[in-house]
């Protein structure tokens, strides 16, 4: 599970290849696995950095997508949580400090 700080960044293997209609699919050559991203999840692919939380993302897809539901937020996690678990994705932690 993931804390509110946490800032989910891209495995720099995974390819995503944009299709037709904003749509796109994503390619883990590791673990050969892939994934159709719709429109939304395309926005969040490109939004994960190691910069921004994942509270960050979903406000920015809030801002980009008309009639986004309040759970927003709960949705872009387990999203995010799903790609993690599939290898796509890691996550930037705070360094600590000596």
């Amino acid at each position: 599970m993931m804390g509110n700080t946490d800032k989910p960044i891209a495995n720099p293997v995974a390819v995503l290849r944009e299709e037709f209609d904003d749509w796109a699919i994503l390619f883990n050559p590791d673990t050969a696995e892939a994934v159709g991203l719709n429109p939304v999840g395309v926005a969040v692919w490109k939004l994960i950095d190691g910069k921004r939380s994942v509270e960050d993302i979903a406000a920015t897809v809030a801002q980009q997508f008309d009639q986004t539901p309040p759970t927003v937020a709960d949705e872009v996690r387990k999203y995010v949580e799903e790609l993690s678990a599939h290898g796509f994705l890691g996550h930037e932690l705070e360094a600590a400090r000596p």
